[in-house]
């Protein structure tokens, strides 16, 4: 008996004004794996993201996560946007920046107790920014703030982590952190999908993928799935 996909995406459809951004996408995301989505720009990468999470609005098509509407797994789902889209001025510190994670859990009436600031310290201690927790964001480097949002995302205890190009202008030691704790997570069950542009590292980091090109062109293990003919048919070269 095959197990329930922790993503299953069909017949999904997103159009900007009259042009598809997304076009009769189906796809399915075992449990379990570090899967990366890869296409050139405009191919549809965050729009699947934000469509899958319910950002934005399909002309068609499902997304299940784990087998439910999105609406009802929603607090098994962790995000982490790009990095470009957050406002970094915002006068809060990366304690209370991660600490936001815990929110989705405890609803609207209750604050963060005990727990969730015990859970606040040791996401930032997995990503190496305890001693900068009294930090305005602001004053963050590019690597720290994806380290913060990364350790938003861990303080969830999600299933399923979606990733918007964590690794877009961090440093090298960053990148390397990033993907230990993704693999940290595969190894414990849970499923990251991650927006990547290095075709490089796509065989290194990743053990599913997906080549995207406003349609699915290959999704599957990385082995039988990332070869230069699909790479060819999803990039044009």
């Amino acid at each position: 008996m095959m197990s329930t996909p922790a993503i299953d995406i069909h017949d999904l459809t997103v159009a900007y004004r009259d042009k598809p951004a997304l076009w009769d996408v189906d796809l399915q995301v075992p449990a379990g794996v570090l899967s990366g989505v890869v296409g050139p720009n405009g191919a549809g990468k965050t729009t699947l993201l934000k469509a899958m999470l319910g950002l934005l609005r399909s002309a068609s098509g499902e997304v299940l996560i784990h087998g439910k509407p999105y609406a009802e797994s929603r607090k098994s789902v962790a995000y982490v946007p790009q990095r470009g889209s957050v406002d970094w001025d915002f006068p809060t510190t990366v304690f209370d920046l991660v600490m936001m994670g815990t929110y989705g859990q405890l609803g609207w009436f209750r604050r963060p107790g005990r727990n969730e600031k015990k859970g606040t310290e040791e996401a930032l201690a997995k990503v190496g920014l305890s001693n900068l927790a009294n930090r305005q964001i602001g004053q963050l480097s590019g690597g720290q703030q994806q380290r913060a949002f990364l350790a938003r995302a861990l303080v969830q205890n999600a299933t399923v982590y979606v990733l918007d190009e964590p690794f877009q202008g961090v440093d090298v030691v960053t990148e390397r952190a990033i993907v230990e704790l993704l693999r940290g997570l595969r190894n414990e069950g849970k499923t990251a999908i991650v927006v990547h542009h290095d075709l490089h590292t796509v065989p290194s980091y990743f053990d599913h993928v997906t080549l995207l090109n406003v349609r699915v062109i290959a999704s599957g293990p990385v082995a039988t799935t990332f070869l230069p003919e699909n790479v060819k048919a999803t990039y044009g070269t």
